[in-house]
């Protein structure tokens, strides 16, 4: 391939650094040892069910002592056969992730210290995990999400909140499976891949606290319930503590990050010729701010050749958030973009693209969009006002009127944002 097709070349970093996060690659060489006892496979994420699979294909022990389930998005399933998926609903829980996580944690009562609990963790476990506080409805929690989903919360603040208003989030599932062995396996799609932060480590102690989540609530100014206050300000919603010795003997690993994505993506670009420099894996903040910060970035490079030489590429991760205030359709790679586009103001020579890695932008049908110098020419022949449709969050209608959306499909993993820039 040659940068004289920048679209071409764009799109195909983005699926090596796909690739390069996928459970058959990252997740064999972290199986333990089959114990002498049972091995019960649990999870949850988007990622779920293709490292059920993978576990399946590679599992070293006896597969009649293999049992499990995993829950995952809708759409994003895989064919196993001695461990049961279900799908359930992404971002905003629903009845089926819920009674997901009842019959886990249920899975996981009366095991000994022969057997294995190993634990599969991937970004989106903590809607797909969703088993509510005891004096805390479904509906409640759904109220909550959808809030916090407006407000511009960071995920870490998000999950805070999650753990404490759950019965199986925030180390309640990994105490429910003592005195078993537990081994967890997670695909990191936090910034700073902080493991008790993926999917609300169900399984990983927590040191958060009830009086952090409540503070985030007002925070935000989402107006609560009676009932989840009283949960909140009496403590009844603390999690397990790092120094409670259940953990002791737990391990964990984090197989698979936004880092090895982009580091997979930039020996691709410098392999076919091109210098790739990572921003960083942890990015976060107003994805609209991020895209402005990531034009006066490209604009530098374009016209003065600091800090970096083009030709090159310029890649970056983590998590942006959008703060919902229009009505439009847009994930948050989709409103990045759409601020990239509207402060380049076709700007030549400079081409982008941004991606969720789970093939999901937000909870629409695309992965991202991409964007070119002539990007702004052609909305404008159609019609379109950037800024106009920015206020909106309207990001999807915008690439889509254009035919520049990126729909890749779920890919079955999860490392959250991949960003690209090609400036020649």
């Amino acid at each position: 391939m040659t940068i004289s097709d920048p679209h071409a070349f764009l799109r195909s970093l983005y699926q090596t650094a796909v690739d390069a996060v996928s459970a058959e690659k990252c997740l064999p060489a972290f199986l333990p040892p089959p114990p002498k006892g049972r091995t019960i496979v649990i999870g949850a994420g988007k990622g779920a069910a293709a490292m059920a699979k993978v576990v399946e294909q590679h599992w070293r022990g006896n597969a009649d002592q293999l049992t499990g389930l995993v829950v995952t998005r809708y759409g994003h399933g895989a064919t196993c056969k001695k461990i049961e998926v279900i799908e359930a609903a992404h971002p905003v829980p629903d009845a089926a992730g819920q009674q997901a996580a009842a019959r886990i944690l249920q899975m996981v009562q009366g095991l000994t210290a022969d057997d294995l609990v190993l634990c599969l963790i991937s970004g989106g476990g903590s809607s797909l995990l969703a088993l509510p506080a005891a004096n805390i409805t479904l509906e409640q929690k759904q109220a909550i999400n959808k809030a916090l989903l407006k407000s511009g919360a960071s995920i870490g603040e998000m999950n805070c909140v999650r753990k404490h208003l759950s019965a199986i989030k925030g180390g309640r599932l990994g105490l429910a499976c003592a005195p078993a062995q537990v081994v967890t396996l997670l695909i990191s799609d936090v910034p700073g891949d902080e493991a008790g932060v993926i999917a609300s480590g169900p399984t990983l102690p927590d040191p958060t606290t009830c009086e952090q989540s409540l503070a985030i609530l007002r925070k935000y100014a989402i107006t609560i319930p009676a009932n989840i206050e009283q949960h909140l300000l009496s403590g009844a919603g603390e999690t397990p503590k790092p120094d409670n010795p259940i953990f002791q003997q737990h391990q964990h690993h984090i197989i698979a990050t936004a880092q090895h994505a982009l580091d997979a993506a930039a020996s691709a670009a410098r392999a076919a010729g091109i210098n790739a420099y990572i921003l960083s894996d942890g990015i976060e903040g107003e994805a609209r701010d991020i895209g402005m910060m990531h034009a006066a970035l490209a604009k530098q490079i374009a016209n003065k050749d600091q800090p970096f030489s083009k030709p090159c590429v310029i890649l970056s991760g983590g998590e942006t958030t959008v703060t919902v205030r229009g009505k439009g359709r847009g994930g948050r790679n989709a409103e990045f973009l759409l601020s990239l586009v509207k402060t380049l103001d076709g700007h030549p020579g400079i081409y982008a693209l941004a991606c969720d890695t789970d093939g999901i932008d937000g909870s629409e049908d695309n992965a991202g969009a991409i964007c070119t110098p002539d990007t702004i020419q052609r909305a404008q022949g159609l019609g379109l006002r950037p800024a106009v449709l920015l206020d909106d969050n309207d990001g999807y209608g915008f690439f889509s009127a254009l035919g520049d959306l990126i729909v890749s499909g779920p890919t079955l993993t999860n490392v959250n944002d991949f960003r690209a820039m090609l400036i020649l």
